[in-house]
């Protein structure tokens, strides 16, 4: 945790105990209001350093995307396009860069395994099957960015 946010934290929980001692009821209002502003400090450090490699079809099924929508950068990632037998390696995406791989012909279907890791080593895999005819495996529940190591799979 940052500096400034331990100053933080502890800042608010003296002057929580504080209140506690001057009124009861102050410092159980102040008191709720430390333990929110714990969880939005936990839940920030959480969500800080996660590369999120998407695979998408695009230009009417004749390539395939690579994006990167997480909040940092992705290292060393390996996709593989199964059935197709093919794989590529690319060095770095950055946060909200795209990487376009593009094929001869329309792919019907394929099923695409990235792998990356962040800035700490820390490998990341997922996989994607993809569907000119639409269907895909998509989780709709995801969050918009990674919290709390959303299913992050280790090698």
């Amino acid at each position: 945790m940052e500096r400034n946010y331990k100053i933080l934290l502890g800042v608010a929980l003296i002057v929580t105990i504080l209140l506690f001692i001057y009124d009861i009821y102050a410092g159980g209002m102040a008191f709720i209001i430390f333990i929110a502003l714990l969880m939005s400090v936990w839940i920030m450090e959480d969500s800080r350093m996660h590369p999120d490699v998407y695979a998408i079809l695009k230009n009417g099924a004749k390539a395939i995307e690579l994006k990167n929508r997480g909040n940092a950068s992705a290292f060393a990632i390996h996709a593989a396009f199964i059935p197709l037998d093919i794989e590529i390696d690319l060095p770095l995406l950055k946060e909200d860069e795209k990487y376009l791989y593009a094929f001869e012909k329309m792919i019907n279907e394929v099923k695409v395994t990235v792998s990356f890791e962040n800035e700490n080593k820390e490998r990341f895999s997922k996989t994607y099957l993809l569907s000119a005819t639409g269907r895909s495996e998509e989780d709709l529940l995801k969050p918009a960015f990674p919290l709390f190591k959303w299913k992050k799979e280790g090698d």
